[in-house]
């Protein structure tokens, strides 16, 4: 116990006009300090934020046996960078494998045999993809000095074999500036790349579909619809995103480009922590969480109407699904930077195109299951 920091850490006094400090302890590296607020939570925390963070600490506030009390760590107690993150190995490496292991089914080959390399090209658009739109959002996490761990990729034998990447980010945003870089610059970065691939995809031949499955009567057919960004780009080239001969199918890496459309589309969703989220908040600052209920009732409305009007069926059950997680997302509850001051012009202006961008990526039913 006693009444001043460590050395490095700030001095109460530095902060003493809106935390009155009364007791500083240290506890397993981190610094506490117990005191009274002498003005709002938003106000405590602007003033005393930029003086931890100069000394190399984030700083929370909260509430121990019914006294308050400004938790200071060290930044480099979170940094996992000094070493080999390997969780993050672990999974992307499992992800290559899950993404191989479906891929040989968009190639129709054995999953288990030599022949499986020719899903590489699936692989490598997938994974790609999603490796490209996580490091947009690391890369500017690192340009604003915010606390970001790698992208955790998630495997899953599913339709595409992953669940998509995320990385995790600690602390708080310094500013509605850099809250808009990192937000925005992870689909945007990942819409260049879903792009390239798309255009990669169209310019390579079609897959021949083995004449067994053509003609089997109890084939189930997996249909896709196309963003109308990906349908511009197939009508720019002159190349087909679909066959009248059945035995022709498009090349698997064109998925690459859809899955990362889609994303881009999922993220853009407007609540929350999510990327749009962000982009939203950055923009009309507090005037987000007036939007935010709108986004799951827009969502049901949506899955309403595919499944009573449209006649969509079960495929209207994926808006249901993102309607309880824009539901949740909602209640849990968007970023809040240290610095509210408005967005400049350039900035305001991209982050109108990053949503017109982002409903370029929209498909009211994108897949849909015949059989």
């Amino acid at each position: 116990m006693s009444a001043q920091p460590p050395d490095g850490a700030p001095s109460p006094d530095s902060f003493a006009s809106v935390f009155d400090v009364y007791e500083v302890r240290r506890d397993d590296g981190r610094v506490l300090y117990f005191g009274d607020r002498e003005t709002d939570r938003e106000t405590l925390m602007e003033t005393v934020w930029p003086a931890f963070r100069e000394r190399g600490y984030e700083v929370r506030l909260a509430q121990r046996t019914g006294e308050l009390v400004l938790v200071a760590e060290p930044r480099d107690a979170t940094d996992d960078s000094g070493g080999v993150p390997w969780t993050n190995v672990a999974l992307f490496v499992a992800t290559l494998a899950s993404t191989l292991f479906v891929g040989a089914n968009w190639y129709y080959v054995d999953p288990f045999s030599p022949e499986v390399v020719q899903a590489l090209p699936f692989t490598l658009a997938v994974v790609g993809v999603l490796a490209v739109h996580e490091f947009g959002h690391y890369a500017m996490s690192r340009y604003h000095d915010v606390d970001a761990s790698l992208p955790y990729f998630i495997p899953f034998p599913s339709l595409f074999g992953t669940m998509g990447a995320v990385i995790r980010m600690r602390g708080r945003i310094p500013s509605r500036k850099a809250l808009f870089d990192i937000g925005a610059a992870g689909p945007l970065a990942g819409l260049v790349a879903a792009v390239v691939v798309s255009t990669v995809g169209l310019l390579l031949p079609p897959v021949t579909v083995p004449p067994e499955l053509v003609n089997s009567a109890n084939a189930v057919e997996v249909q896709f619809a196309y963003p109308p960004l990906l349908q511009a780009i197939a009508a720019g080239l002159g190349e087909p995103l679909s066959y009248a001969d059945p035995s022709k199918s498009v090349s698997p890496v064109v998925m690459g480009g859809w899955i990362g459309m889609f994303v881009t589309f999922l993220n853009l969703i407007p609540v929350g922590q999510l990327d749009g989220g962000h982009v939203l908040r950055s923009l009309v600052g507090e005037h987000a969480d007036r939007v935010a209920p709108l986004v799951p009732t827009a969502l049901f409305a949506l899955a309403g109407y595919q499944w009573f009007v449209a006649d969509a069926g079960d495929t209207a059950g994926i808006w249901v699904v993102w309607g309880v997680i824009a539901t949740v997302i909602t209640f849990a509850g968007g970023v809040d930077p240290v610095d509210d001051s408005s967005l400049d012009r350039r900035r305001a202006a991209l982050g109108v195109l990053t949503f017109v961008l982002g409903a370029l990526c929209f498909m009211p039913v994108p897949i849909q299951i015949v059989g």
